[in-house]
């Protein structure tokens, strides 16, 4: 897929990843709808991408909120005429690094930002990619969906709902969508900061971190190579690897 001319819609795009696939798309040539729920960080990427001549237009959403993805996705529309990829990127984590003292409410609101919302994003966007004649879409996971993350498993567990649903979407490119998933390692994000609180955890120090514009390159990879689908790409400091997914089809008794 060439960039230029293209349409973008990015969740969690006021910060982090989200921020700096929104400034590498418009940068590309897409125009980029930059929704958060965060509306000050939202309008703060769109002013990094019109500083430098990119067209981008900031929008408060809830991910878990339908109506607000179908406002999000239907204005994207109305300004630009329609949607040609969508980076369903918001995450959050449980804010404790205990599980044992996470509250059901503070694991059921990461589910339904993390996983749910994806899948909403995804379900709602599909009529519009269908009737732009195809399109790209790509979720962010985690390395975590992999290798799993003790001191936040409800978010290990969205992140590997996340693959799978993306895996089990590959035959869409039948149609020309394309759905794929990025899996970074640990990233230096404000979700991270807020994640390990005032003290940094151990592990933490032992850990390479990854920039954000490291995992941007691999959405913008995902987004312009027409011939990945259903794939989960897995980055991190000396890793940049497709995931080796089972194949489709229900197995033979």
């Amino acid at each position: 897929m060439d960039l230029r001319g293209k349409v973008a819609v990015i969740t969690g795009a006021g910060s982090g990843i989200g921020r700096a696939t929104a400034v590498r798309l418009a940068r590309e040539g897409a125009s980029v709808i930059v929704a958060d729920l965060d509306d000050p960080g939202a309008r703060e990427t769109v002013a990094r991408i019109t500083e430098v001549g990119g067209v981008a237009a900031a929008v408060a959403v809830d991910v878990t909120r339908e109506a607000d993805m179908r406002r999000m996705l239907t204005g994207a529309e109305e300004r630009y005429g329609g949607v040609d990829i969508l980076c369903n990127n918001a995450g959050i984590t449980t804010g404790t690094l205990d599980f044992t003292q996470a509250t059901s409410d503070q694991w059921q609101r990461v589910i339904d930002v993390n996983l749910r919302a994806v899948i909403l994003g995804t379900h709602l966007a599909l009529p519009l990619l269908r009737r732009r004649g195809g399109g790209a879409i790509v979720h962010t996971a985690s390395l975590a969906a992999f290798v799993g993350f003790p001191p936040d498993p409800v978010y290990a567990a969205t992140k590997a709902g996340v693959v799978m649903f993306t895996h089990s979407l590959g035959p869409l490119a039948a149609e020309g969508i394309r759905v794929n998933c990025v899996c970074p390692g640990v990233v230096n994000t404000p979700m991270l900061r807020r994640a390990q609180g005032d003290e940094q955890p151990a592990w933490l120090g032992t850990v390479p971190l990854l920039e954000p514009e490291d995992i941007a390159d691999g959405i913008v990879q995902l987004i312009t190579d027409d011939a990945v689908a259903g794939r989960a790409l897995r980055i991190a400091r000396g890793l940049r690897d497709f995931a080796v997914l089972p194949a489709y089809g229900v197995p033979k008794n």
